[in-house]
């Protein structure tokens, strides 16, 4: 993890220099902003993984004289399926059209997203996928 968060870190730099090169050339406020926020991103980013590989132990990646079969093996648990992810985009859709086209279709949209929360969150508690 130390490599990737030396890239994030050295992005944010560039990105950064870049933000501040184009604000002072073309003084457009939109893009500028856009340049600063992607910096804070990064530098977000590159921050949790450099923070987060000195608590970690050493992977395959930060060592110069590794191969690929030795990050082999078990990486983490990664659910198979789930609809829950389906119901949150169908609630978060009904909920951006009701800023188009009414508030009153938060209404409708608040349970399904509360409905889908829900059910992600606790899926693997109930029913044929319970292993706690």
């Amino acid at each position: 993890m130390k490599v990737q968060g030396r890239m994030f870190i050295w992005l944010a730099v560039f990105v950064l220099v870049m933000a501040i090169v184009y604000g002072v050339w073309s003084k457009e406020p939109a893009g500028t902003t856009a340049l600063f926020l992607a910096f804070g991103l990064s530098i977000m980013i590159g921050f949790y993984l450099a923070f987060t590989a000195r608590r970690v132990d050493v992977g395959a990646q930060d060592n110069k004289d590794a191969d690929v079969a030795d990050d082999a093996g078990e990486l983490g648990f990664f659910s198979p399926h789930s609809w829950q992810p389906l119901s949150l985009a169908v609630g978060g859709a009904l909920a951006f059209l009701g800023v188009i086209f009414g508030w009153w279709l938060l209404f409708f949209s608040a349970p399904i997203v509360m409905i889908g929360l829900f059910g992600w969150v606790f899926e693997y508690y109930r029913g044929e996928n319970a292993n706690q």
